[in-house]
């Protein structure tokens, strides 16, 4: 959770902080105080692990007049939630973070994340929308981010780079697909990353 005196500084500074269009879709009350630290947004709370078909509605109600980012805890209950509104309400942005900048003495949550992460992934969100050729699963094995010791490792490294959290393998294929991450972005990322060389046909 963000101390008292990031909050103050925060919102001392509320003119500094940029205002969002869409609707930010978040857990808890605390991971919305967080939210209000770092942007200017309107928030709907899930309210714990399970969405209520009222709390479904609004969201539909949201992303048809102004759009919405999925901003749930990357864990378990968060991707669970993601992939709830996702499949029931198409083309919702996403925003994620890792659970690295998001985890305070072993919470993860968006609540504990500081306001320049939360910018962060605000600025990197992923649509679920756009025209797209999936990612078949042979890429995932050829490209080590399944079926290899070091498979773990390798997601960790391309989420990273493509700002999209970690998951395992399957949701991570999953993950690709839904949010239209073309095979080129990946490979690119793994570059970035070193876990792959550049090939140069000059």
């Amino acid at each position: 959770m963000i101390s008292r005196e990031e909050h103050e500084r925060y919102y001392m500074t509320k003119r500094h902080r940029e205002t969002i269009e869409e609707v930010i879709v978040v857990e808890g009350i605390h991971d919305k105080q967080a939210i209000d630290c770092a942007v200017i947004a309107d928030c709907i709370l899930t309210q714990g692990s399970t969405l209520s078909e009222e709390t479904l509605k609004m969201i539909a109600r949201a992303q048809k007049t102004r759009g919405v980012i999925v901003f749930t805890d990357p864990d378990y209950v968060g991707e669970r939630l993601r992939k709830i509104i996702d499949q029931r309400i198409p083309g919702c942005k996403h925003a994620f973070l890792t659970q690295k900048k998001a985890t305070k003495d072993g919470d993860i949550g968006i609540e504990n994340a500081t306001p320049e992460a939360i910018c962060e992934a605000l600025a990197n969100i992923r649509s679920s929308s756009k025209e797209y050729q999936e990612i078949p699963w042979k890429f995932m094995l050829a490209s080590g981010l399944a079926g290899g010791d070091d498979s773990k490792e390798r997601r960790l490294a391309v989420a990273e780079q493509l700002q999209i959290g970690y998951a395992n393998a399957k949701q991570f294929w999953n993950r690709l697909n839904a949010l239209r991450i073309p095979e080129d972005e990946v490979i690119q990322a793994l570059i970035r990353a070193n876990l792959i060389e550049e090939i140069n046909n000059d």
